[in-house]
This record gives structure tokens, sequence and C-alpha cells, in this order.
């Protein structure tokens, strides 16, 4: 994890030198101004680690601060970074034309200045517009039939938050829209599919709360993300549970007699992946096989010897990427479609495009959602 995190801060530090190296010779800065844009772009690198400290120590006022600064700029220079590349790409076209040609195309080449400033005012259009979207959260609906939904019921409602992220940034505000929106559903139950929590559960003092506006009939149930393990296990568990939500930490229970509902903590926890995928099956094979089996699992990893043994597993994690074109990356990591998708022996899969924002409170073209699903009766 380490190395990982490590290869991160590297890849993220070599972001800000690239584009320093664009900003030179664009804008020509003079010792005094290169100095300040020097220190500014390295406390950008290290913003992230900075906030975390802060946050820790307790200087909230402060770290949110950092936070929202840093995590803004981040949005923004992978966004510039993108389009500079587009550009980039572009001048190479242009000098293997020169080359495959032998014609002069200079008329075509953008200058350093105008190579600098298009993604630098597109970066920020781009931020300005995502923040909109972060907070445009939508209600998504699904629809499924099934036998295994008693007649006397005829429907369900479950309604899914994921990657919600409270923390620094993602606020009571945000989390008063979230539960308005789920209450509007008037669900049967709430089920939370990991990263409720972003970091130090210190900073949250009422959000819990919040969640107790929401009375869905056969209860709330979560399962843990990576993130309750980054915030600390025992801290995000309790949090959780004051918010009042059923943990499900590798277990299984039937909800009202209705519905099989399973949990399974995140790889983050630890655990071998060939013993979680045993645990898993041996999971599944407890619930009553002739009712709804509804699998809760942060990470939208689908284990073959789990098919056939539920019917619908709802995942978040990928966040679609959250600023495009980094769904591109997500997909690498995790080959499945955002959204509803069928599978072998009778399963299917939803991945939600998550509720919250984690990092840069900005999305771009991944619009954060409140997911209802209707379970309604079928013969067929």
């Amino acid at each position: 994890m380490s190395l990982f995190l490590l290869f991160l801060f590297l890849v993220y530090g070599g972001v800000h030198l690239y584009f320093f190296i664009r900003l030179k010779p664009a804008i020509s800065p003079g010792v005094i101004s290169s100095l300040f844009w020097g220190l500014f772009l390295l406390l950008m690198v290290i913003a992230p680690v900075l906030v975390r400290v802060l946050e820790k120590q307790g200087l909230e006022v402060f770290a949110r601060f950092i936070a929202y600064t840093g995590y803004l700029w981040m949005g923004f220079i992978f966004l510039f970074f993108t389009a500079s590349l587009v550009i980039d790409i572009y001048h190479g076209f242009i000098h293997a034309a020169r080359f495959f040609f032998h014609s002069e195309f200079s008329a075509l080449f953008l200058t350093k200045r105008t190579a600098f400033l298009l993604p630098f005012v597109c970066g920020i259009i781009l931020v300005l517009y995502g923040c909109f979207e972060a907070g445009d959260i939508r209600t998504e609906r699904i629809v499924i039939k099934t036998s295994k939904i008693p007649a006397s019921v005829g429907k369900l409602t479950i309604a899914q938050i994921s990657d919600v992220h409270l923390g620094l940034i993602v606020r009571e505000d945000r989390l008063t829209k979230i539960v308005a929106l789920i209450n509007a559903a008037s669900p049967d139950i709430l089920v939370s599919t990991g990263d409720l929590v972003d970091g130090q559960i210190n900073s949250m003092t009422g959000m819990a709360e919040l969640f107790g506006n929401i009375r869905p009939g056969l209860g709330k149930f979560a399962v843990t993300g990576n993130h309750e393990v980054y915030a600390g296990m025992s801290q995000a568990v309790d949090f959780t549970e004051r918010a009042g939500f059923r943990m499900l930490r590798n277990e299984v229970l039937t909800a009202g007699g209705l519905i099989n509902i399973a949990g399974i903590d995140d790889p983050a926890a630890g655990g071998a992946m060939r013993s979680r995928q045993t645990q898993e099956k041996s999971l599944l094979m407890k619930a009553f096989p002739e009712k709804f089996t509804l699998l809760l699992k942060h990470r939208p990893a689908v284990e073959r010897e789990s098919l056939g043994l539920f019917d619908l597993q709802l995942s978040g994690h990928v966040h679609k990427g959250q600023i495009f074109p980094f769904n591109l990356l997500t997909f690498i990591f995790y080959p499945v479609k955002v959204g509803f998708g069928r599978y072998p022996e009778n399963s299917a899969l939803y991945v939600s495009r998550g509720t919250g924002t984690w990092g840069p409170p900005v999305r771009l073209l991944a619009p954060p959602e409140v997911t209802v699903i209707e379970l309604i009766h079928s013969d067929s």
C-alpha cells in the first residue's frame, strides 16, 4: 500500500512539474513570480497529506480550508493535464505530417502561450461546471420483476447510497439533500454500499443524527468500503451504527421474512483473495434460496463461484471515474458497466456512480445518484 501511495505521489508531483514546464515559456515569469509558482505548486502537491495531518490534530477549520483549496486544484490540474495532452498529441500529428509529406505546417502549430492558456481556461470552466454537477444528485430508478417477492407484498422498494464520503467537504447541506431524495422514494429498505465516511469521524458531529429522519419499514443496512478502513474501522462502524444502519460484516440475514440481505467486508479490511471468494460463496449458501437475495459489496467484482446464489449485487467504488476521462482508468481495474447489468444464472449487478465525491468536490459526466430499485412480483 505504501509503495502504491508513493507511486501516486510521484505521478501527482510529475503532473505539477509538467504544469510548471508549460507555464514558464507561456508567461515568462520573473524570479519572484517563478518562486511563487514553485512554492504554490509544492504546497498543492503535499495538500492531500497536509489535510490528513491537520484533521488528525483536530484543526478542522484549517484542514477544511486546505481540503477545498487543494482538492479543487487537484480537479483543475488533472483537467489541465488532460487538455494539454490533447494539444501535445495534435502537435505530434503535425510533426509526423511534416516528416511524411516533407512540407511545412508551421501555421497549424499553437504558440506556447496559446497552448498553455487554452487548457488553463478549459480547466477553470470545467471545474466550475463540475462543482455544479457534483451537487446535482439524481434519482436513478430500476424495476426488477421477480417471482421471489410474494404476491401478497407486490413490491419492495430499496434505496441505495454509495460513496457518500462524509467528511471535510461533503457536509450537512449535501447530506440533507440526500436524505430528502431518499425519503421522497419512500423505501422499504435503505442500503449503503461502502465509503459512507471519508476521514476522521471527529469532524462529523451531528451528521449521524440526520439519518434518523429516514425510517424504512424493513431497516437500514450497510457494508464497509475501503474508506471505512482508512478512517479507522471501529470509529467508522460506530458512526454508521449511530446513523441507524445495521452493519453486515460477512453475514446474511432475512429482513422482515421477505428478502435475504448479505453483506461482504471490503478487501481493504484484509484477507486473501481466495479466502474471500470461498467466504462469499459459503455466506450466500446460508440464505433461503426461495427468497430474493440482495448482495451488498463495495467493489463491483462479481465472483464466478457466487453466480446463481444471489439475485442482485449492489456496488459502488468506481464513481464512474468521477471526472471524465478517469472512467477510462477505472474501467481498466473494474471492467464492468456502470449501471445495471445481467449475469449468468439469473444474477445481476448494479454499479452506482456514487452519491458524494472523493477528493475534488467536482464531477464531470458522472453525476451523483441515489438509486431506487423496485422489486415487483411476477409469476414469470
